[in-house]
C-alpha cells in the first residue's frame, strides 16, 4: 500500500506548497520528513512564491481574515479567497500589525493584545501593566538578536502633558516605561500611521516645527527597538498639511516602505512612492505611480499595497461610507495604475454597526477592510505564553 512517504519529493513539495499557510503548522507533527520539507516551503519556495501573489490577513468587521488573490496584467482582480481565521474567533479585533511573520492584534474593546504565530498556530495573550486606551497606538518589532517587543504609545503627543510609550519584552515578560515631550504627534485615526519593518517601526506623524507657519507638516517617525527610542524624523517625498489630503503606509515585502498619497487640492490625485533606501537615519524615494482621475476614495484611513511587477496600487475601502436608511454597502478592492485607470471590485457587503452617541442618539457605521500583510512569508517564532506580566 503506497502512504504519502513513498511519493515522489517534488510530489510531495507540490502538494505541501498548495496548502493553506494556516494549516502548514498541523503538517509539520506528521512526521520527520513532512516537518523538514514544510519548513523547506516557508523559507524556500513558500517564500518565493509570496513574493509574487497576494497572499496575507486583512481585518473585515472585526475579525481576521487570511486573503489570497492573483492580480493579472490588465489589473484583473483573479480568484480572491478570504477565509475568517477560526483560533481568534472568540474575540473581536480592531486592530492588526505585522511583523516578522507574527501578526499583534488589538480586542476591540482595548482589554488585551494577542500575538498570533499563523504558522505554528500559536498564540500568546498580552495583559497590560495597568490598562490599556483605545486611542493608544501600537507597533511589534524586534532587536538584533531577535528577541520581540511590543511599542504603546498612550496620551495625546500634541496636547497632553501625558505622553509616553511603553515596550513590552517577550523574553523578559516585563513592562517598560518611558515618558516624553516630543516636538510631532501620531495621528490615531488613521489605523495605517505606523508599520514594522526590518524589526523597527515607522509611523507617520505631524511635527510642530511650523507652528509659525500655522501649520504641521507631515513627516515620518522611526522608532528603533534595540535602543528603545524614537529616532529623528525622516522626510516624506511630498508636502502635505492634514485637511487637504490623505496618507497610508504599507510594506513592499519586508523590503520597503510605501506610502500612499491622495490629494483633492487640485483635482483627485493619488501617487505612491517607494522607498529606494530606508534605515533608521535616512531615506529616499521614488515615485511608483501617479493617478490623476475622477474615481473618488472615502476620506477616512485606508489600507493599500502594490504590486511592483505590473505597476498597480490596490486600495481597500467602502463603495458608500456613511450609512443612510440602511443604504447597501460594499468592502472593496480598489486597483489603481497608470493614465487614471481605476477599476473597483466586491469584496463581501458590509455589515452596519450601531453606537451610542450623545443626546441619546444612534450613529451608524461601516468597518472598513484593513490589509495588515500582502506578501506574508511564515516565521518559526515560537511564543510561549507566559502569565500575568509584571512592570519593569
Amino acid at each position: 500500500m503506497t502512504t504519502m512517504n513513498d511519493l515522489p519529493r517534488d510530489l510531495v513539495e507540490e502538494i505541501l506548497f498548495r496548502v493553506p499557510l494556516t494549516s502548514l503548522g498541523a503538517i509539520r507533527s506528521t512526521c520527520k520528513n513532512w516537518n523538514v520539507l514544510s519548513k523547506k516551503q516557508i523559507i524556500g519556495k513558500k517564500a518565493t512564491a509570496a513574493r509574487k501573489q497576494f497572499l496575507g490577513f486583512i481585518m473585515m468587521d472585526y475579525r481576521v481574515c487570511s486573503i489570497k488573490f492573483d492580480l493579472q496584467n490588465e489589473g484583473e482582480f483573479v480568484d480572491p479567497s478570504i477565509k475568517q481565521v477560526d483560533i481568534l474567533n472568540q474575540v473581536e479585533i480592531s486592530r492588526v500589525i505585522h511583523c516578522d511573520g507574527l501578526l499583534l492584534c488589538v480586542t476591540k474593546d482595548s482589554s488585551r493584545l494577542v500575538v498570533w504565530n499563523p504558522y505554528l498556530g500559536k498564540t500568546r495573550w498580552i495583559q497590560p501593566r495597568t490598562s490599556f486606551h483605545r486611542s493608544d497606538r501600537y507597533a511589534l518589532g524586534c532587536d538584533e538578536n531577535r528577541n520581540h517587543k511590543i511599542l504603546r504609545i498612550f496620551g495625546d503627543s500634541g496636547y497632553s502633558q501625558d505622553f509616553g510609550y511603553e515596550i513590552y519584552n517577550f523574553s523578559s515578560n516585563s513592562w517598560k516605561v518611558f515618558y516624553a515631550t516630543p516636538g510631532w504627534s501620531i495621528e490615531f485615526c488613521h489605523p495605517q500611521s505606523g508599520v514594522s519593518l526590518k524589526g523597527n517601526a515607522y509611523f507617520l506623524a505631524q511635527t510642530h516645527k511650523t507652528v509659525e507657519a500655522q501649520m504641521r507638516g507631515e513627516v515620518l517617525l522611526p522608532f528603533d527597538f534595540r535602543m528603545e527610542k524614537f529616532r529623528a524624523e525622516l522626510p516624506l517625498p511630498f508636502h502635505s498639511y492634514g485637511a487637504d489630503s490623505f496618507l497610508s503606509l504599507s510594506c513592499v515585502r519586508e523590503e520597503q516602505l510605501a506610502v500612499l498619497y491622495e490629494g483633492w487640492r487640485c483635482g483627485h490625485t493619488v501617487e505612491i512612492w517607494v522607498t529606494n533606501k530606508i534605515d533608521l537615519g535616512s531615506v529616499s524615494w521614488s515615485m511608483f505611480l501617479r493617478s490623476i482621475s475622477s474615481c473618488h476614495l472615502s476620506p477616512l484611513g485606508r489600507s493599500f499595497f502594490i504590486d511592483e511587477e505590473r505597476k498597480f496600487g490596490v486600495v481597500f475601502d467602502l463603495d458608500n461610507e456613511f450609512p443612510k436608511n440602511n443604504t447597501p454597502c460594499n468592502q472593496t478592492a480598489n486597483i489603481i495604475g497608470q493614465d487614471g485607470y481605476f477599476k473597483s471590485v466586491n469584496i463581501r457587503e458590509a455589515k452596519i454597526y450601531r453606537k451610542p452617541h450623545r443626546f441619546g442618539k444612534i450613529l451608524l457605521y461601516y468597518l472598513q477592510p484593513l490589509v495588515c500583510s500582502s506578501s506574508y512569508v511564515p516565521s518559526l517564532v515560537h511564543l510561549q505564553q507566559i502569565n500575568q506580566p509584571h512592570s519593569g
